[in-house]
């Protein structure tokens, strides 16, 4: 499992340069080290989003692997497809080869258009990673709401006003979903914390069963953030508690980090976003409360599931 950066950077690319996603777009960072974890060859099944339009504008491809488009729904009924035929013909003796299949898809095209697909190929046993890149909206069609948006976050279909303070209502916790849904193996991830990123990645397609990872991906067009700050703000939703890095495996919790002085102020992550100014003003004070207090049921809660599943 361990992950050695020499031989990493000796790897050929398997997401190659020249694609147009935005600049500072996390991504393509978070694709490029997925693939760069796993050694076998593999197969992606990639949902319309921006991932997916930004790397295949015709006649282009920046995928360096086999990849196959699928329609926002159904990335993950279509890795199961080629995963299922990849067992026929290995049940004929006609491919002898240890190949991994991924589905990649935005929050999107897994806690909403997608989920559906999503949870039957779970509960299918396929033997594929699913993992969503999540940027906390639909941000290629013009940053709509999605279910994994956030509380009191500003979207263009929860525009923060009068009338209501951002998305009024709290993140759908879809990781959990998938741990009751019976996935083997279940994770959440951020790439500023690259190795960590990177053994679950190595886990998961190890894992003899379906497995799903749900990465936290920067946004600077939807979030309003600089080009240059993807890495330091996913940093800081994990070093605040607003995106808790933790793994199920067999059905045992594992926090994989725990502040040692406790979390940053929450103020920290939320103050270099603009999708967020209008909750630092005294008027939104009762939904920063409320944002907060989503985070610290959060927390109490994965605390309890690692010491209650883990004795």
């Amino acid at each position: 499992m361990a992950i050695n950066l020499r031989e990493i950077a000796l790897k050929e690319e398997k997401l190659v340069s020249g694609h147009r996603l935005c600049a500072g777009c996390g991504a393509s960072i978070i694709v490029r080290m997925v693939l760069n974890a796993i050694d076998e060859p593999v197969v992606v099944a990639n949902a319309t989003g921006c991932l997916e339009v930004a790397t295949t504008i015709f006649p282009f491809n920046a995928w360096n692997v086999p990849w196959i488009h699928s329609a926002f729904e159904n990335a993950a009924a279509t890795i199961a497809g080629v995963e299922a035929a990849y067992k026929a013909l290995k049940r004929k003796g006609e491919i002898d080869r240890e190949i991994r299949f991924i589905s990649f898809a935005g929050d999107g095209g897994t806690y909403d258009i997608g989920l559906q697909a999503l949870s039957g190929a779970i509960e299918r046993g396929h033997r594929a990673v699913f993992i969503c890149y999540n940027n906390e909206a639909y941000m290629n069609t013009g940053i709509q709401r999605s279910g994994a948006t956030p509380r009191g976050a500003f979207t263009t279909t929860s525009p923060a006003g009068k009338a209501i303070p951002g998305k009024p209502q709290k993140r759908k916790n879809l990781t959990e979903m998938m741990v009751a849904n019976g996935a083997k193996y279940v994770a959440q991830a951020s790439p500023s914390h690259w190795r960590d990123l990177m053994e679950k990645v190595k886990k998961a397609v190890n894992t003899d069963g379906p497995a799903f990872l749900n990465i936290y991906s920067t946004c600077p067009r939807g979030w309003r953030t600089p080009d240059n700050s993807a890495i330091s703000i996913a940093r800081l939703a994990v070093e605040t508690g607003v995106w808790p890095l933790y793994e199920v495996e067999n059905g045992k919790y594992k926090i994989n980090y725990k502040p040692p002085k406790g979390f940053k102020p929450v103020e920290e992550f939320l103050k270099v976003q603009g999708r967020f100014a209008h909750l630092l003003k005294p008027e939104n004070a009762h939904i920063l409360e409320e944002f907060k207090k989503d985070i610290e049921e959060e927390w109490k809660r994965l605390l309890s599931m690692e010491e209650a599943t883990n004795k």
